[in-house]
């Protein structure tokens, strides 16, 4: 039978020990080696199973091989050991009988693993030693960013680009991980962290989506959205339909939002009829649609039709 070297590859965001069952069985009834150590081999050693650390060196492993038979196994360092393991194969192509090398993953990465490495980078950024511009922002000074880059993912969505939408989110992100940094710095009885906001979103998701999490029965979206309002409106115990409005969203956004409360809390209150610009202005809001969007578009239309008018510079760069 053909020896093995088993390259055991494991996650570096998930705790240190938690590996398959076929993993321990391997790591169990074979030698174990390591480039150095780390998280991953100290927990095996105190799970009973040795580690030896050697150099990063195929021979050397191949040279173990030899002396105790059937398989070893080299444990992967945190990046994963890409080049050791890339000299390891060419070696192995280049003389197959020596041994076949096999892949095993002890672990990989859930969803969401990178948010880890997020959070991780901006705790860096943030501590002393750091990053001194980020150390000295506050929610208030980072707010202009939050905004901006909420528009710059709405243009990239409007653009229908979701490679940029995808960067654009990422910045979005960015913003919410160093506003949850801060706020460990804050006296410790105000401090939240991003687990904290997390936390909040998840009770939020499972209580407002009982058809999903509760076994509650509804038979159209309407439904779903009353039984959402329903569940919003008893936990923030509002005195009006209104309350919870973001007042300092763009004018046409704030009138869309006050006359959809208002049409869905099914009260009927008359419009301003002057000819003033915000009354007539508000009247076409009321119109319907999305008037944020719509004026928008033809805004940016216009823009275009500007472009076009405008003098062509036919002097070159003479």
């Amino acid at each position: 039978m053909t020896a093995r070297i088993v390259l055991l590859v494991t996650s570096p965001r998930l705790p240190a020990g938690l590996l398959t069952a076929a993993a321990w069985d391997a790591l169990r009834a074979y030698p174990v080696f390591a480039a150095g150590d780390s998280e991953q081999a100290e927990a095996l050693r105190r799970s009973g199973v040795p580690v030896t650390v050697i150099a990063s060196d195929p021979e050397l492993l191949l040279a173990e091989l030899a002396g105790n038979g059937e398989a070893v196994i080299w444990l992967a360092g945190p990046t994963g050991d890409e080049g050791f393991a890339r000299t390891l194969g060419l070696r192995l192509a280049r003389e197959p009988a020596l041994a076949e090398l096999e892949l095993m993953y002890g672990s990989w990465d859930p969803p969401g693993a990178r948010l880890l490495d997020a959070v991780a980078v901006m705790d860096q950024l943030v501590s002393p030693g750091g990053d001194p511009w980020k150390r000295a922002q506050s929610h208030r000074s980072l707010a202009p960013y939050l905004l901006e880059e909420s528009y710059e993912a709405y243009d990239a969505i409007e653009a229908g680009d979701t490679d940029a939408l995808r960067e654009e989110l990422g910045d979005v992100l960015l913003q919410i991980v160093l506003h949850s940094r801060l706020a460990e710095e804050l006296p410790e009885d105000e401090a939240w962290n991003v687990d904290d906001v997390a936390a909040g979103l998840v009770d939020k998701m499972v209580r407002r989506n009982p058809h999903v999490f509760a076994g509650a029965r509804v038979t159209d979206l309407e439904e779903i959205t009353e039984n959402w309002d329903r569940i919003k409106k008893a936990e923030k115990s509002r005195d009006s339909a209104l309350d919870g409005i973001a007042l300092s969203q763009p004018a046409l956004a704030l009138a869309a939002k006050i006359l959809q409360r208002t049409h869905r809390a099914g009260l009927d209150v008359a419009l301003p009829t002057d000819d003033g610009l915000g009354a007539r202005l508000l009247r076409i809001v009321a119109e319907g649609g999305d008037p944020e969007q719509e004026l928008r578009r033809a805004a940016l239309r216009y823009a275009d039709d500007v472009r076009a008018a405008e003098p062509k510079n036919v002097g070159g760069d003479e």
